[in-house]
């Protein structure tokens, strides 16, 4: 689970607010998917419970453990995936997973199978040895969702997941999306394509100019305004317009 209580974040000297008094709970067992325009504030509260940017106030909690309090605690049960793929481009894709699979302690055995379980699926296995320098971006996203597949996380946290991975790709992510929830975990992330957040999100969150405008489940977003139409498209327009 991950709760966030009145959080807030400004840049500038607090002349530009990008997160404005935050408050949001994402349970255990579901798809969470966290949607807004452009610098609406989705990459700074991504960034804020992964640890990698601090609130100006406000806490915010994973599965108990206080982000700023208790830092490793939270980040021992997360995964995160950025929004452009981070890795260390001079190792090969093998010696990246494995020094995942090291910082989070998943055994040999377990790592060995789940690694090549998801280079099958990625078609990764001809490309696993060469530098990650020399992959394209679809296959770093692809080697980067393997690392955050790879620890069997309680939490994930994936910021625009699906952008660079072809159908068969993403068709397979968002299968273990859904299982790693029915297992009772959390996965929060972030999107633009609209018709992935309709079909696979428990709830959805909207957040506009840093503050959280609308959250539920598909048939409780439509009733915040029945002239936006039916789908997550028209009702996200209707509500985000300026």
């Amino acid at each position: 689970m991950i709760a966030i209580q009145n959080v807030t974040k400004s840049y500038n000297k607090g002349k530009v607010r990008a997160v404005d008094d935050l408050d949001l709970v994402v349970r255990e067992g579901e798809i969470f998917g966290f949607l807004g325009p452009n610098g609406a504030g989705k990459t700074t509260t991504i960034k804020m419970i992964v640890g990698l940017l601090r609130p100006d106030g406000g806490t915010i909690t994973v599965n108990g453990f206080d982000t700023a309090k208790e830092p490793l605690k939270c980040k021992a049960i997360t995964t995160y995936v950025p929004d452009y793929p981070a890795v260390y481009e001079r190792l090969t894709g093998l010696e990246y997973l494995n020094f995942i699979g090291d910082v989070y302690g998943v055994p040999r055995s377990q790592r060995l199978e789940r690694i090549d379980k998801w280079l099958e699926i990625f078609e990764l296995k001809q490309a696993v040895t060469n530098p990650i320098q020399s992959y394209s971006h679809g296959m770093k996203q692809k080697i980067v969702l393997t690392a955050a597949i790879l620890p069997a996380p309680e939490v994930m946290i994936l910021d625009e997941p699906m952008v660079g991975l072809d159908p068969r790709a993403a068709h397979h992510l968002k299968e273990y999306m859904r299982d790693h929830c029915d297992r009772g975990k959390t996965l929060f992330f972030s999107t633009h394509i609209m018709e992935v957040a309709e079909k696979l999100c428990d709830r959805i969150g909207i957040i506009a100019k840093g503050k959280l405008i609308a959250c539920g489940t598909m048939e409780e977003l439509k009733k915040l305004d029945r002239e936006a139409g039916p789908s997550l498209e028209s009702i996200f327009l209707e509500l985000t317009e300026a």
